[in-house]
């Protein structure tokens, strides 16, 4: 690989491909955790070596609870990523995030429980702070990358990721809503925290698809509803990421970058040679 990709970019529901790469390698990795979802797309975008994963596989045959999610975030941490765009498709909780409609979040809400969520579940112990799920920083650029595009953009918001694959009962997204929650979905935990575990920085653009089923006055979702809205915006997904990328400075240090400098706990004499193998990838520079 002639240069490391600094920027990866996740695909999710509607967007399997980046067609603005130019000189395009197909990378299939192997992790520690297994493969990832897809071969790894890596090309040139704005002068920048971009890598590309489809969340979903190709094809669409991977389901949110089943999507390997620390095989794609160590794949791409392998090959040199240290930023990552995340493109999801969500529900929204709001009348004034209306279908069609990209949002950039703030914050995030797990409510999932079927899931691997961390690299540290042997004996290395980490406790990273999440306090601020996605990278402000990114999170800043991506949203003034959005508002490039002819898109309707909306900063802030929680972002609650349920198990799925089912969609909400009218029940639990009016719960959601008493909440507070601004959005739903069903992947993005735990994938942010995995990338801060990864010591990479991660924000996420969000496409609403759909009010959920909270809003009386609007059918319920469904697949037909959230494939047609998500046809129609990816050409909009596909020019904000390449208004972004020229705005990112991909040799920067974000505070990100160290996020394991005070969150390692165990003691080194403790941690068995092959944890320290398997994670060498996040942790050896502590080591």
């Amino acid at each position: 690989m002639k240069h490391h990709p600094r920027i990866g970019v996740i695909g999710g529901s509607g967007l399997y491909r980046m067609d603005s790469l130019e000189n395009i390698e197909e990378h299939e990795v192997n992790t520690p955790y297994g493969k990832p979802s897809s071969p790894i797309i890596i090309g040139d975008l704005e002068g920048k070596r971009v890598a590309f994963l489809a969340r979903h596989g190709i094809g669409h045959v991977i389901a949110p609870t089943q999507v390997n999610y620390r095989a794609n975030i160590y794949a791409l941490k392998s090959l040199g990523v240290k930023y990552i765009i995340s493109v999801s498709a969500v529900g929204s909780l709001r009348e004034d995030y209306a279908p069609g409609d990209l949002v950039v979040p703030d914050q995030l809400f797990d409510f999932t429980k079927d899931r691997k969520r961390t690299f540290f579940d042997k004996d290395l112990v980490a406790h990273v702070d999440v306090a601020e799920p996605f990278c402000p920083d990114l999170t800043r650029i991506i949203f003034n990358a959005v508002k490039r595009t002819k898109a309707k953009a909306h900063f802030g918001g929680s972002f609650i990721t349920i198990e799925g694959p089912r969609f909400s009962t009218r029940g639990e997204s009016n719960t959601f809503r008493s909440w507070g929650m601004s959005l739903i979905g069903m992947t993005t935990s735990p994938e942010a925290y995995l990338a801060r575990e990864a010591e990479m920085c991660y924000a996420v653009m969000a496409h609403v698809s759909d009010y959920d089923v909270w809003h009386i006055s609007e059918e319920p979702v469904t697949v037909e509803q959230v494939i047609k809205v998500l046809t129609e915006n990816v050409h909009i997904a596909q020019q904000a990421v390449k208004n972004l990328i020229a705005d990112i400075d991909d040799e920067a240090h974000c505070e990100h970058h160290s996020s394991l400098q005070n969150a390692l706990i165990s003691s080194p004499g403790a941690v068995s040679k092959d944890t320290l193998e398997e994670l060498s990838l996040v942790v050896k520079k502590y080591f």
